[in-house]
């Protein structure tokens, strides 16, 4: 079973319908929403989730419902956009807009399964970074304020020296707070510890 759940939008019952047990069949966990306006109402709070969503529905279009999930949710939420109406111009402005891709139906089902399983691989790397970073947060609030700024200092790249005139310590100390951060930050090299930098942002 995937860790990550599959939303389908589609005001056709039979469309819905058929996407849910083909994901299903696949061992996809799938749920279906007969509108952009039921979708949005009913908003799952998965973290990350992969989106199928038709173009041409009432009340709220998949261009609307595209727009409004990449400002709520953004790369966490990728979108898969499905339609019987497919024209260059709209392709184009969707795949702007950060869609997966666009498929046009009468769709290969092959295809589909393949392009929703490359955005569920693609969200177990984002759930892995998320997780990568929590923690490093969690580990960031045990530094006490000048062990951050060694901290900051050496996920810049400065050197024990630099950081001593920085910050107006001698260098032993600022070893002694280096072994400090890293031990903290349960860092067991400088480039592990820059790559939780990193990972902070």
């Amino acid at each position: 079973m995937s860790l990550h759940s599959v939303f389908i939008i589609d005001d056709d019952a039979a469309v819905r319908d058929s996407l849910l047990m083909l994901l299903r069949g696949e061992g996809i966990r799938a749920r279906g929403f007969a509108s952009g306006v039921d979708f949005f109402k009913n908003l799952p709070e998965d973290a990350t989730a992969c989106v199928i969503t038709d173009v041409r529905m009432p009340d709220m279009e998949g261009d609307e419902v595209v727009r409004r999930l990449t400002q709520l949710r953004g790369a966490a939420w990728p979108v898969i956009v499905i339609t019987g109406h497919a024209d260059v111009p709209m392709a184009v402005q969707m795949m702007k807009a950060g869609i997966v891709d666009f498929i046009e139906k009468p769709f290969d089902p092959r295809r589909l399964i393949e392009t929703v399983r490359g955005c569920l691989t693609r969200l177990n790397a984002v759930g892995h970074e998320q997780a990568t970073r929590a923690a490093a947060e969690q580990r960031l609030t045990r530094l006490t304020p000048r062990e951050r700024q060694v901290f900051d200092a050496l996920i810049h790249g400065h050197s024990n020296k630099a950081i001593a005139l920085d910050l107006d310590i001698s260098p032993r100390t600022v070893e002694v707070f280096r072994a400090k951060v890293m031990a903290k930050m349960e860092a067991d090299s400088l480039s592990a510890l820059v790559r939780m930098g990193l990972a902070l942002g």
